[in-house]
């Protein structure tokens, strides 16, 4: 049986999301001096990359990007990050992922920074599913979808992105 896929996101659509959700997030941080983007491995992060590519164009505000790392599968005790508890500490928090599904790595992402005090924590996805599994919302969103529980969502980064409905 051949599975049917479709295009919902193109590439000039992935870029008009990515850039309103940049944004977004410099409204409401604007008067931070800094703050960390911390991008769920591995396309969650390569979206927090992008995101921060486009502050550095509009604003002032000094990003440090975060790479967390899980194991998607068992998460509970396997989330880690490439910045240090003190390099995020006091400050804003966004956690990127590229797309939010049962909420399962947000919300032990999530978990994970709440060891540390915050000043501000949101949460950044490029496509936000209605099928989620724990109370988790994403505070920028670049598209809602209703979708089945069967049907998959996958967003290729690259030359041309793409979000790939399947």
């Amino acid at each position: 049986m051949e599975t049917k896929s479709s295009t919902i996101l193109d590439h000039k659509q992935i870029q008009h999301k990515i850039k309103r959700i940049a944004y977004q997030i410099y409204e409401t941080n604007v008067d931070e001096k800094e703050i960390v983007l911390a991008g769920i491995a591995d396309n969650g992060y390569v979206f927090a990359n992008k995101i921060k590519a486009i502050l550095e164009k509009i604003s002032d505000i000094r990003v440090t990007l975060c790479k967390v790392s899980m194991d998607k599968k068992a998460p509970h005790n396997t989330v880690t990050t490439d910045l240090s508890p003190e390099a995020y500490r006091n400050k804003s928090l966004i956690l990127a992922d590229d797309v939010l599904n049962s909420g399962t790595a947000l919300i032990y992402g999530v978990k994970h920074f709440l060891d540390v005090p915050l000043k501000q924590f949101k949460t950044a996805v490029l496509v936000n599913r209605n099928h989620k599994k724990y109370p988790i919302k994403a505070d920028f969103k670049g598209i809602s979808l209703s979708t089945s529980l069967k049907e998959h969502i996958t967003v290729q980064f690259g030359e041309e992105d793409i979000a790939i409905l399947n």
